[in-house]
């Protein structure tokens, strides 16, 4: 039987589809529109994943245990979306039921009312589900909120409610006297406070692994800058490494790695100034990006070659689901794989219909469970996602791309059994003929009008 090149395409109108016409593989007679540098691989690739948010859970649990099973064996599987390193809160977050940490009694810096009961009814549920498909998954975490007693205003948000504002539905209860300010440290930066908050995530890890879950990295805080109307907690850099140098014994401990992030702001300082700190800094393993963060991603990799980089949530979109955000996601992804990224996690797992959070906020999903119904749809942002995750291996060496003028938008990877994946996007409303170089071949194919295509190629038609 001869081995053929695998090449899948969606559109707006048909996902995952694989195209009557193939792909040509030639010598390289000519050269290519796009030269694959099969001999420059740059970063390694350690997988992608998800976050597992409680009102995923609830939206799944609407469906039989038969409809969850297949859309999780599709998900986590590798015959299909292969998910291999995903998110978890540490507490609650933006798209939990409501607000609630570990331990919410005033002053017990001993944590003797530390419980993850609360997670016991979603999460941890959830995630062994997901373990049930891929057994060797592996989870990081962070938290969006300490308990509302480490922090200055005693309360779960940082922001009140603003009419000009998306995600600001529902009062939160918090008055305006009371709020914290990006660029100030929302967290109660004493000695007592930040030594029983280290020993909080390691409750978390040991917690946890008593129900065989295993967390291998955490990061500080999620987007430390962001004072949100949602459970948050500003920081400055020298607050955060102040409680890293708490943090970091306490998860070595453990054998957890600790990364700086999540990173939601286009200024690389915020991360030099903590990487910098005398005692903590060479200790930091990553940096963990989203959202605005992407901006600074280029100057971090160039100056930090070493730190890994973790896309730590995709943009998480409208409540739409369109394809207008699917092509939007796709030059995410190029960005950040182009710029040393090494993990990529997107954000919603399942969300019910309209992707309404808790506090008010519309966002996109893999899935959408009509809950009138209860029938689910995988989304365009799933299969776009799908594009890198289902052939990417992990281990894969990101391979960067030479480009003649309209054939930049071109991600390829070197698989370590020697296979070749490119997924490109035709973003123009006609047909693209592109022919890309790789290990002395050419590959030729001509790309659907306003689609995305991965063409993966075995090593032995390389050779």
């Amino acid at each position: 039987m001869t081995t053929q090149p695998t090449w899948v395409v969606t559109t707006e109108h048909e996902s995952w589809a694989t195209p009557a016409t193939g792909v040509e593989i030639t010598p390289m007679d000519e050269f290519p529109g796009a030269l694959i540098q099969t001999d420059k691989p740059a970063q390694e690739i350690e997988g992608f994943g998800v976050c597992f948010n409680e009102l995923g859970w609830t939206s799944l649990a609407r469906l039989t245990e038969d409809e969850r099973a297949e859309i999780l064996t599709e998900i986590f599987s590798p015959e299909g979306g292969n998910a291999s390193v995903c998110r978890m809160p540490v507490g609650a977050n933006d798209f939990s039921i409501d607000w609630y940490s570990y331990d919410e009694a005033p002053g017990d810096f001993e944590l003797k009312d530390f419980s993850i009961e609360h997670d016991e009814a979603t999460l941890v549920p959830f995630i062994k589900a997901a373990q049930a498909v891929r057994g060797d998954l592996r989870l990081w975490a962070s938290p969006w909120c300490p308990p509302t007693w480490m922090k200055t205003n005693g309360h779960y948000a940082c922001g009140v409610p603003s009419p000009m504002a998306q995600q600001t539905r529902y009062d939160n209860g918090l008055t305006p006297d009371r709020t914290i300010p990006e660029g100030t440290d929302g967290f109660i930066l004493d000695e007592e406070h930040l030594d029983a908050y280290a020993r909080y995530f390691g409750k978390f890890i040991d917690a946890y692994a008593e129900h065989g879950i295993d967390i291998s990295m955490v990061m500080p805080q999620n987007e430390f800058n962001s004072d949100q109307v949602f459970p948050s907690c500003t920081w400055t850099p020298a607050g955060l490494a102040r409680f890293l140098r708490h943090l970091v014994p306490e998860m070595s401990k453990r054998d957890v790695e600790v990364f700086f992030g999540t990173m939601e702001r286009p200024n690389e300082r915020l991360v030099e100034e903590v990487l910098a700190d005398p005692e903590i800094g060479d200790k930091i393993r990553g940096i963990g990006f989203q959202w605005a963060g992407k901006g600074a991603v280029p100057y971090i990799h160039h100056a930090h070659p070493e730190l890994k980089i973790y896309q730590s949530e995709q943009e998480c979109g409208d409540g739409k689901n369109d394809w207008r955000y699917a092509r939007y996601a796709w030059t995410m992804m190029r960005h950040y794989f182009n710029h040393g990224a090494n993990v990529y996690d997107y954000w919603n797992l399942s969300l019910d219909e309209g992707g309404v959070s808790r506090w008010g906020w519309s966002q996109n999903s893999f899935v959408t469970v009509d809950h009138a119904d209860a029938t689910y749809t995988f989304n365009y942002e799933y299969y776009i996602w799908k594009h890198l995750a289902h052939f990417v291996q992990r281990g894969a060496r990101f391979l960067p791309t030479l480009s003649y003028t309209g054939y930049e938008n071109v991600l390829s990877f070197a698989n370590p059994d020697g296979s070749i994946v490119i997924a490109a996007q035709n973003d123009m409303t006609s047909e693209l003929p592109i022919v890309f170089g790789a290990g002395g071949k050419l590959i030729k194919a001509t790309l659907p009008a306003d689609s995305i295509s991965t063409i993966h190629v075995p090593a032995e038609l390389l050779a």
